[in-house]
């Protein structure tokens, strides 16, 4: 196996881990998200589109839709998906329509 491939089952499983331990120990949630972060960089992979999005891009801090996050959809312009992390604050939007469109 390779470094990446060892990687990528490594991140899994801690974000597996995380979203387990969010409602009893969120502070050992978050700790493994950083180690999940720490473990793409050095490998230099890049993080599944899945797990991207539980990251917020303001605070870096794990956050999961209905615990620590609300998510919605806007209609305005192009329809897309608006996650507001409720830790920081910050908003994150996601395009409904795929790229493949035009």
């Amino acid at each position: 196996m390779s470094v990446e491939e060892i990687a990528l089952q490594r991140i899994r499983r801690l974000f597996n881990l995380a979203v387990e331990n969010i409602h009893s120990d969120p502070d050992l949630a978050q700790r493994y998200v950083e180690i999940a972060r720490k473990i793409a960089m050095r490998a230099r992979v890049r993080m599944p589109r899945e797990y991207r999005r539980l990251i917020c891009r303001h605070c870096k801090r794990f956050i999961l839709p209905g615990v620590n996050s609300r998510v919605r959809i806007q209609q305005r312009r192009e329809p897309h998906v608006v996650v507001t992390c409720l830790l920081c604050g910050g908003c994150m939007r996601f395009p409904l329509r795929g790229k493949s469109d035009e």
